[in-house]
């Protein structure tokens, strides 16, 4: 490795050169990025974060002329970087997560902040498989050729200098700059604090695998350096930023929504449900609720409130079987007084169908219809993932018509809401808005259109 991302690193740069280069630690990798390095005023750091915007649109337009080919080598070549440095990744994550742990940061957060060597390999294999997937770049959304003889195309083309504001969850720096690259995007990053020493080490990687093969360097770049002036920097740098993505908690995505004047696709929180209909059989309902819960539970795909139909005969096995797995219930009276005496749970209290736990907390009421549970979700759902386990075809076709999130699922887990699982490769984030994008983000969400209008010498009349 040879560049230290700090103030150096996004000092400007001659014109036609590819990245600004430092001195490099003597073990060849580098260090996080040092906020006293950093300008001192907010205009000096609004200055430095258009730099590297500007900078961003120059690797854009390169990105933007790359083949499917070129783009692929670059995407295994970071997957290869990360395999070969991953116990320097995981160093330098160690040092977060303790600081984090330190801090008092929940057990969610800490799952979501930490890297393992299983993990990092993950990372890699999804870089491998964005490569085998189809370019969308010049896609043809749509095409015909007019009475007059006008031939008219609409095609995929990339953003340009896209953004994400994100906390604690390094993956997220290498499936965002996969996918921006893939797209033929340029990607500007602000990780947070809380992982700034992994991703320090991360952006470095992939930063030199772009470069190895001719692609530019800046078409990966941090703020993270300027703390959350650098952030708010970002924010404001309309014409400078196409789309800016945040991800992470309410209170992160609400500051990015309400301050941001670039455009922001928005990724919501997941208060998450399963319907239980009385269908629903046994094996199919304690499998699905016990992956869907516990199989990783810091993560917004995790299901957070169960609904059980009151003729469902299967409550018992399903929550005999989450309690035994260390999921705490938070029941409603009708399902305290269902339950068998030997399962342990406490009291519902409102504030728990919207709460997003994050961790192994199930909040779980009793309904007498479907209709009933399709009005729970319409009032606390956060539109994120809802679903159905049913035998019964009619009520599964009415639960998909009447539930309006993002994604709907029946007779399967929730976890399956995800980038990777569905065929994208990876996922920028889950947005739960209807502008432009809905749902897992991949490839093609990171595109826009524009139309190609040929003729041969006509006019308008």
């Amino acid at each position: 490795m040879t560049e230290a991302l700090t103030s150096a690193a996004v000092t400007d740069v001659p014109a036609g050169t590819v990245s600004a280069r430092s001195a490099a630690p003597a073990q060849g990798f580098a260090a996080a990025p040092d906020p006293a390095a950093a300008p001192g005023t907010a205009a000096e750091t609004e200055a430095a974060v258009h730099a590297i915007a500007d900078r961003s649109r120059n690797a854009a337009h390169k990105m933007a002329r790359a083949n499917r080919a070129w783009k692929d080598r670059g995407l295994r070549a970071i997957g290869k970087a990360l395999v070969e440095h991953k116990h320097q990744i995981m160093a330098a994550n160690a040092k977060d997560v303790a600081a984090g742990r330190a801090a008092g940061t929940s057990a969610a957060l800490l799952d979501r902040l930490t890297l393992t060597d299983s993990r990092i390999t993950a990372l890699a294999a999804a870089l491998e498989n964005l490569a085998t997937l189809p370019d969308p770049v010049g896609n043809v959304v749509r095409g015909q050729t007019l009475p007059n003889g006008l031939r008219l195309r609409q095609i995929n083309v990339p953003m340009g200098v896209v953004a994400a504001i994100y906390e604690a969850r390094p993956n997220v720096t290498v499936d965002i700059a996969g996918l921006a690259l893939k797209s033929g995007n340029a990607v500007i990053l602000r990780g947070g604090s809380a992982a700034a020493a992994t991703n320090a080490a991360l952006i470095t990687i992939l930063r030199d695998a772009l470069e190895s093969v001719g692609l530019p360097a800046d078409a990966v770049q941090t703020v993270d350096q300027y703390g959350r002036d650098g952030a708010n920097a970002l924010m404001r740098a309309r014409g400078r930023v196409d789309v800016l993505i945040p991800r992470g908690g309410r209170e992160l995505i609400q500051t990015v929504v309400t301050n941001s004047s670039v455009p922001v696709i928005e990724t919501g929180e997941g208060n998450v449900h399963i319907f239980l209909d009385a269908s629903a059989s046994e094996e199919m309902a304690v499998e699905i609720l016990l992956n869907a819960k516990t199989q990783r539970p810091s993560v917004c795909n995790t299901v957070e409130t169960l609904l059980v139909h009151s003729k469902s005969t299967v409550l018992p096995a399903v929550a005999a079987a989450l309690r035994a797995a260390g999921v705490t219930l938070h029941v409603d009276q009708r399902i305290r007084a269902a339950l068998p005496a030997s399962v342990q749970s406490v009291p519902a209290t409102e504030e728990d169908w919207a709460t997003e736990y994050m961790n192994l907390d199930l909040a779980v009421a009793m309904v007498d219809s479907l209709d009933e549970a399709v009005r729970h979700i319409r009032k606390w759902s956060t539109g994120h993932t809802e679903a159905i386990l049913t035998n019964d075809l009619a009520n599964a076709e009415r639960f998909i018509a009447d539930v309006d999130s993002a994604a709907v699922i029946v007779n399967a887990s929730t976890r399956f809401t995800d980038g990777g699982e569905l065929g994208l490769g990876a996922e920028v984030g889950i947005s739960t808005q209807k502008l432009h994008a809905r749902g897992p983000m991949g490839l093609t969400e990171l595109t826009t259109t524009k139309w190609i209008v040929q003729g041969e010498g006509q006019i308008r009349g």
